[in-house]
């Protein structure tokens, strides 16, 4: 890639410099309410940026609260799109920024969300293809939260539907994709094979699934990282699961989950 401001930017969302993202996503304040009291926001991102996180999702009011120096390693990331669970459709999503918007903000990437199959898939696809022009005219990375998700979607980790979101956001001109893991998670490896952009897949929230297991067969799926949110700001010690995922996205090897903190092993 050539040296641009886009390049230099999407460079810099990897800590390491490997090509490789921990992202932790902070925006389920605006769908789902408070993740933490307003007081405390600003320590946790402070644990997350020391755990090792590459980057935080945000919406723009919040990234507004975040001090300035909490963010010279971790970066920001500003979404871009919103929904609540108690509107009339869950899975519609509205733009509610702009690029321009978020340059001012200081963002090194904006993202914006598409469910496939929703009621709304073409407002949503219209939207996606919108904030890519900007990106483009910019400089500025443009990561896509794209999921199979509506009432004509039965199986949303079926590993043809996985490819299509993939597909979508590459054809639209994505930087980064971030979708859900395929099942069986071996056929993951399907998707990413296919995939011409670097593929985040979403931390699994609500699942009982073993994080560090989890993280793993990401990885050696050959998925280019992972974007955790719930399973992070809800432990009992975020900085600590950040940074043995940290270390399995970065490493060289996933790491067993007797290695890992009490809350990575087991209790998540």
């Amino acid at each position: 890639m050539p040296l641009t401001g886009r390049a230099l930017r999407l460079a810099r969302l990897s800590r390491p410099g490997d090509g490789r993202y921990l992202f932790v996503p902070l925006d389920h304040s605006v769908s789902d309410g408070p993740i933490v009291p307003a007081a405390d926001f600003p320590g946790l991102v402070a644990d997350l940026a020391a755990g090792g996180a590459d980057a935080v999702v945000v919406h723009k009011g919040r990234a507004r609260t975040i001090p300035p120096s909490l963010l010279a390693d971790t970066r920001l990331v500003v979404h871009l799109s919103a929904s609540t669970v108690v509107g009339p459709d869950v899975d519609a999503k509205v733009l509610v920024g702009d690029v321009e918007e978020c340059l001012r903000l200081g963002a090194d990437a904006v993202s914006v969300h598409v469910n496939l199959g929703s009621d709304t898939e073409p407002a949503q696809l219209r939207d996606l293809g919108t904030v890519a022009g900007a990106c483009e005219r910019w400089g500025m990375p443009l990561i896509a939260m794209v999921y199979p998700r509506g009432p004509r979607v039965t199986d949303p980790a079926r590993p043809e539907l996985v490819a299509h979101a993939v597909s979508v956001a590459a054809d639209l001109g994505v930087d980064i994709v971030k979708t859900v893991l395929a099942a069986p998670a071996a056929r993951m490896a399907e998707v990413v094979q296919s995939a011409p952009l670097p593929v985040v897949v979403a931390g699994g929230g609500g699942s009982e699934e073993d994080l560090a297991a989890f993280a793993g067969a990401v990885m050696t799926s050959g998925c280019a990282g992972l974007a955790v949110g719930r399973r992070v700001f809800t432990s009992a010690s975020p900085q600590s699961v950040v940074r043995d995922l940290a270390a399995i996205v970065h490493g060289s090897s996933p790491a067993r989950p007797s290695e890992s903190s009490p809350e990575l092993a087991g209790a998540l």
